[in-house]
């Protein structure tokens, strides 16, 4: 080797190495899809989960617990016999026909505003999570500071595209006055876009007011802002709570998930396909009432898919019917025309140990294979949701960023220039220092930060770190640069002077219902 190309090759690696220690925290866009999806059924066994739904709505009915959506139902024309609704199948269509197929979800920094649906998909962090595993890997109750860490690990990673709401329940603080606080810190900690609480019609009817305190009212109208999750209680029923703050995000046009609750076996039938029939219907019903409440108003079918194990009854991740049923339910949004919803890089492990990365790795690879706009629970699930863990936390999130990296497909744009390099090498010679190489070697191959691919020699030199050590040094290093963005300081002012006038209101020992 010349002296040339030694020289070359050591600023080759002086280069990657400068490159590798500039933390970039820039937001990825929303993830544009080029690769196939999986589409297990023809068009035929679509038309049959289709029709199997269309027969439970019509026949057996969907129960919805609440005397106000009792009677928009009687309004828009439904059969209501008592709390139970059956829904005809021509009506069903004509309202989930206005829901949109394709939209943005506007930040409060526009530059972090997120084209979505069709084929776009965006990362959100886990949500509800009544423990955390903190900073150094203890199980303990969270506290509103622990939440703002989260917020702020999210403004940081790029692959995440939001800040949810209460990733983790701050314990510090009275249950009926939470919901304000997660808001706020979601809104303040970071400018992506957001999650609001929907544990109650009025604490939904609160996160309005506060994103109209943010965003302006009138922007609220026509600009999606703020997403909302209604879990139903499956098998087939909907509650006044959920129906009550579906009925606050969709009155102000702002987006609401539609999550049948699904545990496979246990609520619904122990079979694949009959389950994804009765979610299917579930999750209809609920999509046909936001249009019922406000036509145009942007929704998505969403759900929790989890199986049951029938040895202990307890709730399985990453299993291959969670896969199958993304699968089949991504075709079927896609059939109906609206966006859709799954959870990403589930685990039901203690720890952060090999069963948490197998299980969040392969629901990564499904749901990105189904196609999933909104890929929730993106980064620290662990516990079956019962923790969020800090370590986990940031390697979802860059695990979240190799998904991305591979469900872009792949680059042509340089395939000229790079074969002119293979004229210029020739055989026997490498590439390390060549021109092409070092333009492009950082976006040609993911360089993952916390894995290590050092050989043990050096890894032992090094103090032989392992995943969770190294990742949680990562996160303490993200959150002593984090910085907070810019908020206008009057519309600081009026949120705080909002959530201190709905404290006084709330009594602080008021229970409410929680999230899923």
């Amino acid at each position: 080797m010349s002296v040339d190309a030694v020289g070359t090759e050591r600023r080759g690696r002086r280069a990657r190495k400068a490159i590798r220690q500039a933390r970039d925290i820039t937001m990825l866009p929303s993830l544009h899809r080029r690769i196939p999806l999986t589409e297990l059924m023809d068009g035929a066994q679509v038309e049959r989960i289709d029709a199997a739904s269309m027969r439970i709505l019509e026949d057996v009915g969907v129960v919805f617990r609440d005397e106000i959506a009792l009677e928009d139902w009687r309004r828009a024309g439904a059969d209501v016999r008592g709390e139970t609704v059956h829904l005809d199948r021509g009506l069903v269509r004509e309202l989930i026909a206005t829901i949109p197929a394709q939209y943005t979800i506007h930040a409060r920094n526009p530059d972090k505003s997120l084209p979505f649906g069709g084929d776009r998909s965006i990362f959100v962090p886990m949500t509800g999570a009544p423990y955390l595993r903190d900073l150094d890997d203890v199980r303990r109750a969270p506290t509103l500071d622990d939440l703002a860490n989260f917020h702020k690990l999210s403004h940081m990673l790029p692959a995440l595209h939001s800040s949810a709401h209460h990733i983790v329940e701050p314990m510090d603080h009275p249950i009926s006055h939470r919901h304000l606080r997660i808001t706020y810190s979601s809104m303040r900690h970071s400018d992506k876009t957001f999650m609001g609480m929907t544990t109650s019609p009025k604490n939904a009817e609160d996160v309005m007011e506060m994103c109209a305190i943010l965003f302006g009212e009138d922007f609220l109208e026509d600009h999606a802002v703020c997403t909302g999750n209604c879990n139903g209680n499956s098998p087939l029923v909907w509650d006044e709570t959920m129906l009550g703050a579906m009925r606050a995000f969709a009155r102000r046009k702002q987006p609401v998930l539609c999550s049948p609750f699904v545990l496979g076996g246990a609520n619904t039938p122990a079979s694949v396909a009959p389950t994804v029939a009765q979610l299917n219907a579930e999750a209809l019903s609920a999509l046909a009432y936001t249009q019922v409440v406000r036509k145009g108003a942007p929704a998505i079918y969403g759900h929790y898919l989890s199986t049951v194990s029938m040895k202990s009854g307890a709730p399985m991740a990453g299993t291959p019917e969670i896969s199958l049923m993304n699968y089949m339910i991504g075709q079927m949004a896609r059939y109906y025309g609206v966006p859709w919803r799954s959870s990403n890089t589930l685990g039901g492990a203690k720890t952060f140990d090999a069963q948490a990365g197998y299980e969040s790795a392969t629901t990564l690879m499904s749901v990105l294979h189904a196609g999933c706009n909104y890929v929730w629970h993106s980064a620290g699930w662990n516990e079956a949701g019962m923790h969020c863990s800090v370590a986990k936390f940031v390697v979802d999130a860059e695990q979240c960023a190799m998904g991305y990296r591979m469900a872009e497909g792949v680059r042509w744009d340089d395939f000229d220039e790079a074969l002119t390099a293979v004229k210029d090498i020739g055989p026997g010679g490498h590439y390390l220092g060549h021109p092409h190489t070092l333009e492009n070697f950082q976006r040609a191959f993911f360089m993952p930060e916390l894995f290590d691919n050092n050989a043990i020699e050096q890894w032992a030199a090094e103090g032989s770190v392992e995943i969770t050590e190294r990742a949680l040094a990562y996160a303490k290093a993200l959150l002593k640069d984090y910085e907070q963005p810019m908020l206008d300081p009057g519309v600081d002012e009026a949120l705080l002077d909002y959530i201190a006038r709905r404290e006084r209101e709330i009594p602080a020992a008021e229970a409410l219902n929680q999230d899923h």
